[in-house]
């Protein structure tokens, strides 16, 4: 496993790099002290995860979120101060995968890292997998979605959350679940998220978002993504 670790401060940096090292032994850490060279290096390395540092001297941390989501979908996770609910939601929205709020121990690190590639690998899930399910087409690998042949614009929350539904199509997933999956561990007892984000997506896929027959409402559940009739 590779991970790629923006952080400015060499010493935090090494405090991770050696985290990492305790719990993952094979893994091999690489770093950027500045923004721009951290989206350079995730283009070239390819890690398998990204940790950046909120407070870097040359770019703000949302620019550098967009400007690698224009070209990977490499899990990500910031380190920030304590920032409230609407700068997070602007972050998820853009394409950040957690938040780590400092300071933050070792284990805490651990567990956010662990739940996160568990959530964005899954559990014996092959990335290389496309699905069909109707006139939707959903490709893990490239993370692009089509109806009727024609590509779909998404949003990366609006994508994370297709592809929890898609992968447990058929299946019931309750609003705590969808929010930890989608959202992080923060969020799993804040449902005012779910349903703005579902009508959405029901508004791409659906011929009438008020009269969905993919995305179903199990009321008091959660949602269900079931092959239209």
């Amino acid at each position: 496993m590779k991970v790629l670790l923006i952080e400015a401060d060499r010493e935090i940096a090494r405090d991770i790099g050696f985290c990492l090292g305790l719990r993952y032994p094979e893994v091999a850490v690489v770093t950027a002290a500045q923004g721009i060279k951290g989206i350079e290096m995730t283009e070239a390395e390819s890690p398998d995860l990204v940790l950046a540092d909120s407070s870097l001297p040359d770019m703000d941390t949302l620019d550098i979120v967009g400007k690698i989501r224009e070209f990977s979908n490499v899990p990500l996770v910031i380190l920030c101060e304590a920032q409230n609910d609407m700068d997070r939601a602007r972050g998820f929205e853009i394409g950040v995968d957690d938040y780590i709020t400092k300071p933050f121990s070792p284990i805490e690190l651990l567990a956010r890292v662990k739940a996160l590639l568990r959530r964005t690998q899954g559990l014996g899930f092959k990335p290389e997998r496309a699905l069909s399910i109707g006139q939707l087409t959903i490709n893990f690998a490239t993370h692009e979605v089509l109806r009727s042949g024609e590509p779909l614009k998404l949003t990366p929350i609006e994508y994370k959350l297709l592809a929890e539904l898609t992968r447990n199509a058929g299946l019931v997933l309750t609003h705590e679940a969808i929010l930890e999956r989608v959202w992080g561990s923060e969020y799993a007892n804040d449902t005012s998220f779910i349903k703005k984000y579902i009508y959405r997506l029901r508004a791409k896929l659906e011929t009438d978002a008020n009269k969905p027959q993919m995305v179903l409402t199990e009321r008091g559940i959660g949602y269900r993504l079931v092959r239209p009739t």
